[in-house]
C-alpha cells in the first residue's frame, strides 16, 4: 500500500486522537476560527482545507497578480501543529476568468506558471488535491482544461497524467490526490476508470478522494458495497474529502452520521476525513452545519462521543503518522501490448526515512523481477500463451528493516501479432523522420487512427510513435512540412518515458498554407533537452484537418550578438507585398542565411545583405513575424517578434515613386517581378514604385 514528506506531529488536542488519521474541516467565509461562541478551530479539528482561498481563481484573479489568502489557514495549522491541504491545482470550474481568452499553448504556459508560483510560495505541502472533478462534464470547463493540458493522448487521460507529473516534480514529498464528487453514488464506474488509468500509467497519484456530498440518504449497504468496489479496483489509500450531511432535522442528521462516519473512518485504507463546513448557514448547502447559533447540533455531540471511542482512536490508516513514507509507482512503457512482445517497466520507488533493500515486481502471481539497485527497470517478455485482457502488476518494496510497501498497476494484452518495433532503419537525429513511417504494431500500441499516407488529413486524437536514435545530448529545433486548406489544426510531440510524460514541443498551431498540396515549413524549438540514445517520440494530433509530410530535427546552438527586425508601420491589407527586413550585429558571426517566419511558418530566406523578403498576407488578422539569423557554424539568433497587423481585406499599400524612367519588368516562374522587386520594388504603368 502506498504510503514522503514532513508533516506536523499531531498534538491530540482535537477530536481525533488517532495518531494516523485526521478529522478535518474547512475555513468559514475565509476565516479559520468561526467565533460566535463556537470553540476555536484547533480545539476541534486537526486538518484544514481552504474552501476557496487556494483555488487558482482566488489566487490569480488578475493575471500576474497573486493573492495568497490561503496563508491565513496554512500558518494557523503550523502554529497549532496540525496538517493542511492545498485545494486545488487543476479544476474545470474555478479557474481565472481571463484563461478562456488565451490560445491553448498560452493556457498551458499559464497553468505551468501557476504550478511554479505555487511551488515558489509553498516549497513543501503535506497534501494536495492535484485535480478536482475531471470526470466527464462534471464541470463545464473540463474540455477547455483538457485541451490546455494536451488532450487525451494515448491514454485518454494524458492531460491529467501531465498534471500529476508536474505536481510530483515540484512536490515529491506531498500526498497527491485526485478528488471528485458523485464518486460514491452516481458516477462510480467513470470515477474508477479515471483513477485506474492514472495509476496504471504510472502517474504519481498517492490517493483518491471521495467528496461525499451526496450521502444524506445513502444506506449502510450501498455505502459499504461502493467503498469496497472502489478499493478492490484501485488498491490505494482513500480520503473522505468533503463530507457534509445536508439535513435540517437534527435527529435525522445525527442518525445519518452514525450510519456512515464509522464505515468511512474505520476502513483501513481511509487516511482521513474532512468535513465540508460546520457552521449552520455558512456552508455551500443550507442545512449541513454542526453548530447552529453557537450551539452544538446533536450530530456534533455524537461525533465528539464517537471520536473518543477505542474504535475511532485505534482505526488503522495507510499513512502512519499521517505521513507518506514510500513513493512507489509502476510505469510501463505502454498500457497496451501484444503477446510475445517485450514491455519495459519501471518501478519508481523511494523511501522518506528508510533504505530500500529490494524491489520485487509481480505480474499476476508470478514474480518476474527482483531488483536491488535503482533505477528499478526491467523488461517483461509476454508469454505467447498469455490470455488477452487486463493483467495486474504489483510492486513490493522491502526496506532494510523488513517493512514492505505495495503498489498495484495493470497493462492490457490486446489481440494481434505485430510487435511494437521501428518501421525500418531507425532514423538518426539530427535528421528527418517521415511521418508515414511510424512504428510497426497494432492499433493502440504504436499508433491510433493513422494511415501510412501523407495525402490523408490528420485526424483529431490521432497519434503515432517513432523510434529514433539521438546522437548527441543537447537542445534541438525542428522543421515540419505541413499543408492545410484551413486554420485550426494543432499537434504536439511527446515522449512517454519511464519517469514521466514529457511534452517535447509547445502545442503547434498549423496555419492555412493555401491548400492540401501547398506545402510549407513550420519551425519550432523543443522545450526540453534530448539525451543521446534510443527514444520513442509520439506525434499527438489535438485538432486534425491538416497534412504532415516530415519532421526534421537540427541541433540548436545559440549565436552571440543580436538579430533585429525592422518594425512595421502604416496599414496593410490582404494581398499587399510587405517588405520584411532584418539586420544583425557582427557578434552573430559570419552569416549563412536569414530565415523569416510568420506565425512560425517559413515565408522566405535571404543570403545577402540587406536581409529582406516579401510577405503577402492572405488573411485579415495580426501575424507574428520573426527572423532567425544562421551563421556558417550553424548557430542561430532569433529576433524578437514583431506584430504585422493586416486590417483590410484588400491591398492598401502606399506607393512611392522611385523612378520616372520606364522599365520593362522581368518575371519569375511564379509571375512575380525579379531583380529590385525582391526588395519591395514593383512595376506599375511602366515605372518603378515601392510599396511601403
Amino acid at each position: 500500500m502506498l504510503l514522503v514528506l514532513s508533516l506536523p506531529t499531531a498534538s491530540f488536542a482535537q477530536l481525533s486522537s488517532n495518531p494516523d488519521k485526521f478529522l478535518g474541516n474547512i475555513t468559514t467565509r475565509n476565516n479559520v476560527d468561526a467565533g460566535n461562541g463556537v470553540p476555536a478551530f484547533y480545539l476541534l479539528w486537526n486538518q484544514i482545507t481552504c474552501e476557496n482561498e487556494s483555488k487558482w481563481a482566488s489566487v490569480e484573479g488578475t493575471r500576474g497578480s497573486f493573492n495568497w489568502g490561503c496563508d491565513r489557514a496554512f500558518n494557523y495549522a503550523k502554529q497549532h501543529n496540525f496538517t493542511y491541504k492545498f485545494h486545488a491545482l487543476v479544476w474545470g470550474a474555478q479557474y481565472p476568468n481571463w484563461l478562456p481568452d488565451l490560445a491553448p499553448k498560452e493556457r498551458y504556459a499559464a497553468i505551468v506558471n501557476w504550478f511554479d508560483k505555487a511551488k515558489q510560495k509553498y516549497n513543501t505541502l503535506p497534501l494536495i488535491d492535484v485535480v478536482n472533478e475531471a470526470v466527464g462534464r462534471h464541470q463545464d470547463g473540463n474540455p477547455m482544461i483538457k485541451e490546455s493540458l494536451g488532450g487525451g493522448g494515448k491514454t485518454g487521460y494524458d492531460w491529467l497524467i501531465r498534471a500529476f507529473d508536474m505536481a510530483g516534480q515540484r512536490w515529491p514529498d506531498a500526498i497527491l490526490i485526485y478528488n471528485d464528487y458523485n464518486s460514491i453514488r452516481w458516477d462510480v464506474d467513470n470515477y474508477i476508470t479515471l483513477v485506474q488509468t492514472l495509476r496504471d500509467a504510472g502517474a504519481p497519484i498517492d490517493a483518491y478522494g471521495n467528496q461525499s456530498h451526496e450521502l444524506s440518504d445513502i444506506s449502510v449497504t450501498e455505502l459499504t458495497n461502493v467503498l469496497k468496489k472502489q478499493q478492490d479496483a484501485l488498491k490505494m489509500p482513500m480520503y473522505i474529502t468533503e463530507l457534509d450531511i445536508d439535513i435540517a432535522n437534527d435527529a435525522q442528521q445525527k442518525s445519518q452520521y452514525q450510519k456512515i462516519l464509522p464505515l468511512m473512518w474505520e476502513a483501513p485504507y481511509c487516511a482521513g476525513v474532512t468535513l465540508w463546513g460546520y457552521i449552520f448557514g455558512n456552508t455551500w448547502v443550507s442545512n449541513s452545519g454542526l453548530y447552529k447559533n453557537g450551539a452544538e447540533r446533536p450530530a456534533m455531540t455524537w461525533i465528539k462521543e464517537y471520536m473518543a471511542t477505542d474504535a475511532a482512536k485505534n482505526a488503522v490508516s495507510p499513512f502512519l503518522n499521517m505521513k507518506k513514507e514510500a513513493s512507489v509507482y509502476i510505469r510501463p512503457a505502454s498500457l497496451k501490448v501484444v503477446k510475445g512482445d517485450v514491455l519495459p517497466i519501471k518501478v519508481r520507488a523511494s523511501l522518506a526515512t528508510k533504505t530500500i533493500e529490494k524491489v520485487e515486481l509481480y505480474v499476476g502471481n508470478d514474480l518476474v523481477a527482483t531488483m536491488t539497485e535503482a533505477p528499478y527497470v526491467t523488461e517483461y517478455e509476454l508469454p505467447t500463451t498469455i490470455t488477452l485482457g487486463w493483467k495486474t502488476m504489483k510492486a513490493v518494496v522491502t526496506a532494510t528493516d523488513g517493512s514492505t510497501y505495495e503498489r498495484y498497476g495493470r497493462f492490457n494484452v490486446v489481440s494481434g501479432s505485430t510487435k511494437h518495433e521501428p518501421y525500418g532503419e531507425v532514423p538518426e537525429l539530427p535528421g528527418t523522420i517521415k511521418v508515414d513511417e511510424y512504428d510497426k504494431g497494432v492499433s493502440g500500441t504504436s499508433y491510433s487512427n493513422a494511415t501510412r499516407n501523407t495525402a490523408t488529413a490528420m485526424k483529431t486524437d490521432q497519434w503515432m510513435d517513432y523510434t529514433v536514435d539521438v546522437k548527441e545530448d543537447g537542445d534541438y529545433s525542428f522543421d515540419v512540412t505541413v499543408a492545410s486548406a484551413t486554420t485550426g489544426g494543432r499537434f504536439h510531440l511527446a515522449e512517454y518515458g519511464l519517469d514521466s510524460l514529457s511534452y517535447l514541443t509547445e502545442f503547434v498551431e498549423v496555419p492555412k498554407t493555401g491548400g492540401a498540396n501547398e506545402w510549407k515549413t513550420l519551425h519550432g524549438r523543443l522545450t526540453t533537452k534530448l539525451t543521446a540514445g534510443r527514444h520513442v517520440f509520439t506525434l499527438l494530433v489535438e485538432q486534425g484537418g491538416f497534412y504532415i509530410k516530415d519532421i526534421t530535427f537540427t541541433r540548436y546552438e545559440e549565436a552571440g550578438g543580436t538579430c533585429m527586425l525592422k518594425p512595421f508601420s502604416g496599414t496593410y491589407g490582404v494581398g499587399d507585398n510587405v517588405v520584411v527586413s532584418a539586420k544583425v550585429t557582427s557578434k552573430v558571426g559570419t552569416m549563412s542565411e536569414m530565415r523569416f517566419y510568420a506565425d512560425n511558418m517559413l515565408i522566405g530566406t535571404s543570403t545577402e545583405s540587406p536581409y529582406e523578403c516579401i510577405f503577402t498576407p492572405t488573411e485579415k488578422r495580426t501575424y507574428s513575424i520573426v527572423a532567425i539569423a544562421v551563421n556558417t557554424e550553424g548557430q542561430e539568433k532569433m529576433s524578437s517578434a514583431c506584430p504585422l497587423k493586416v486590417t483590410s481585406d484588400t491591398p492598401v499599400g502606399i506607393e512611392t515613386l522611385v523612378s520616372d524612367e520606364p522599365e520593362t519588368p522581368t518575371y519569375n516562374l511564379m509571375g512575380m517581378p525579379v531583380g529590385e522587386a525582391y526588395r519591395g520594388i514593383v512595376i506599375k504603368n511602366g515605372k518603378k514604385v515601392i510599396r511601403k
